[in-house]
This record gives structure tokens, C-alpha cells and sequence, in this order.
């Protein structure tokens, strides 16, 4: 898995991912990374085929072996205000301006690219097929995993750190039972329901 073949005359790539488009709660967060050529990083891989275990060891290898990493993220009334595609693209410009050095080219992971000041170019399964992208997942889904399991201990009850805010069945009934937190989307379709429901 090599991004050279791609652009090959940029000299410096970052990759960027997001993690959080689908859950009910919590950020949506982005992650930025340019590699390192001369210090190769192996095992890279889409964020969601790695286990744990495997994922927080490629976190440590990553954070400590990149040229430069940088997170992005936008926050749930964020969400709520410009809805959740205008967000991600907010915390993917975040992430990129938030690197501490230049790049050449920027490889997003989707279809669409954010507004940036350096060319950019959208790769459809890009953190299957890049490794800049894989790296960015990687750090995007351990730091979003982590606030999740952090946030479980404000509001107990909700099994945030068994299924990090996703709409899952025990997540959907903990919803109509307790009630948003502070940290719901308010403008996803459950938690309206779950409003309504409650206000009668």
C-alpha cells in the first residue's frame, strides 16, 4: 500500500479521515498525518479492520514515527448548527491547518473535499488504499474511542463506551429511558424522538 504511484511529484502527503459521522453523540473528529519515508510504518490499515489491541499499538507507532499528526474535530451543537457533512469538512479543515508543516497535497478519505489552501484530492476507500489515509484513521478512531469511554463515566447508563455513541438497540431504549445528554445531536432523528417523546 504506497500513495507514491498517485502523486508522485508531491514531495510531502498528508492523509485525512474522520471518525463520528454516524453516531447520536459526542464529536465528530479528523486526523491529519504526513508519514515518514525513511522511517516506515507497517501493518497500516483501515482503522475498522484493526483490532483494538493492533490499533492502539499503530496509535503509538504513528504519533511517535510521523513527520507531523494533528486532530481535527467538531462538537455536537457544531453538528447540530451546520448539520453533520458541513461539520466534517469544518474539523477536516481543522486538522490540516492545525499540522506544523507544509504540504504538498492533501488525500481525503471519501468523495468529497473540504476547502483548503493547498491542492486536495478525494480518494473513495482511501483508508484501504492510502497509507497517510490508514494512519489518519487510526488516530482519529483511538481519540474518538477514548473521549466516548471518558464520557461513559459522566453519563453512566448510556453504554457509551461499549458502542461510542452509534444508534445500537440498548443505545436507542437508555435514549427514551434517561433522555438526551448535552451531548446528543439534537438535529438526528432519534434524539428529536426522544425529545418529543419526553415533552409529550
Amino acid at each position: 500500500m504506497t500513495s507514491d504511484f498517485i502523486y508522485p511529484e508531491a514531495q510531502s502527503i498528508a492523509g485525512v479521515d474522520e471518525v463520528g459521522r454516524g453516531p447520536l453523540a459526542g464529536p465528530v473528529v479528523t486526523a491529519a498525518v504526513i508519514l515518514d519515508p525513511k522511517n516506515p510504518i507497517i501493518g497500516l490499515a483501515d482503522s475498522k479492520t484493526l483490532s483494538k489491541k493492533k490499533r492502539m499499538a499503530l496509535y503509538e507507532e504513528i504519533t511517535h514515527k510521523a513527520l507531523a499528526w494533528s486532530l481535527g474535530r467538531a462538537e455536537s451543537k457544531e453538528i447540530d448548527e451546520i448539520n453533520i457533512f458541513h461539520a466534517t469538512l469544518l474539523a477536516m479543515q481543522r486538522a490540516v491547518n492545525a499540522l506544523g508543516i507544509k504540504t504538498d497535497h492533501v488525500l481525503i478519505d471519501g468523495h468529497i473535499c473540504p476547502i483548503l489552501s493547498m491542492p486536495s484530492s478525494s480518494i473513495v476507500k482511501g483508508d484501504s488504499k492510502v497509507p497517510e489515509i490508514s494512519a489518519a484513521s487510526i488516530l482519529a478512531k483511538v481519540t474518538r474511542d477514548r473521549e466516548m469511554e471518558a464520557l461513559d463515566k459522566v453519563f453512566p447508563g448510556y453504554g457509551f463506551a461499549q458502542h461510542k455513541g452509534y444508534p445500537t438497540a440498548f443505545h436507542l431504549e437508555k435514549l427514551a429511558l434517561l433522555g438526551p445528554t448535552e451531548q446528543h445531536r439534537r438535529s438526528f432523528r432519534p434524539v428529536r424522538r426522544a425529545l418529543l417523546s419526553l415533552t409529550g
